[in-house]
């Protein structure tokens, strides 16, 4: 096989050989990740992931202050997992049983598409975004941590659970990630996203040279 980066006289590697090299340990940390062909020809086809939120984007618990005031934790990583997706063109949202403003307030800083909250009948909200958007459910990734999440994960393409997830979800997912809700497993959905598309090393290098006008 021909080299694809042109020769070069100098003692330094070019941005090209710099890429070349970033390709080539991204395809061998891809081999050696727990993604298997069918899982990555499932995650290539997707456009669209949409996440519960407490036990996905949050460990679950509930923080009630003296004067009844909700708060929730958010991991930074997993904030940064889904910009990562932006830039390749595959656009996020939440679809959530309960109503809260931090996530109105997460859901516009993360420049999600779609923030559907106080939804009891989570496969109304589906299908009013597959209606929407005009994506077919191999289209769309789901990610979800219980019972109220099974309607979704046996319709999207690609299903997704965290570590923590109910016996029954973790059962009929096609992954379950590394990591629990709450603490970075929305990022390890992520990842096996940016890794079916083939553009880690491209993504990774725009970082490194800090020429990524979103971040």
């Amino acid at each position: 096989m021909s080299d694809p980066c042109p020769p070069n006289p100098q003692n330094y590697p070019t941005d090209c050989d710099v890429l070349a090299a970033m390709r080539e340990k991204a395809a061998n940390r891809s081999a050696a990740l727990p993604y298997s062909p069918q899982l990555l020809a499932r995650a290539e086809k997707i456009r669209l992931l949409l996440l519960d939120v407490d036990g996905v984007l949050t460990d679950g618990r509930l923080w009630y202050g003296a004067s009844g005031e909700e708060a929730k934790s958010f991991h930074t990583q997993d904030g940064f997992g889904l910009r990562l997706l932006q830039q390749l063109g595959i656009d996020t949202g939440v679809i959530t049983a309960r109503q809260s403003p931090m996530v109105t307030r997460r859901a516009k800083e993360l420049k999600m598409r779609f923030a559907l909250q106080n939804s009891r009948d989570k496969l109304q909200a589906w299908q009013k975004i597959l209606a929407e958007t005009g994506l077919k459910p191999f289209q769309v990734a789901y990610m979800g941590d219980d019972w109220l999440d099974l309607p979704l994960l046996s319709r999207a393409g690609l299903a997704i659970a965290p570590a923590n997830a109910a016996p029954e979800v973790a059962e009929i997912v096609h992954y379950q990630t590394p990591r629990p809700g709450g603490f970075g497993a929305a990022r390890d959905a992520c990842d096996l996203l940016v890794a079916a598309s083939g553009r880690d090393a491209e993504l990774l290098q725009r970082y490194k040279s800090a020429q990524n006008p979103t971040d």
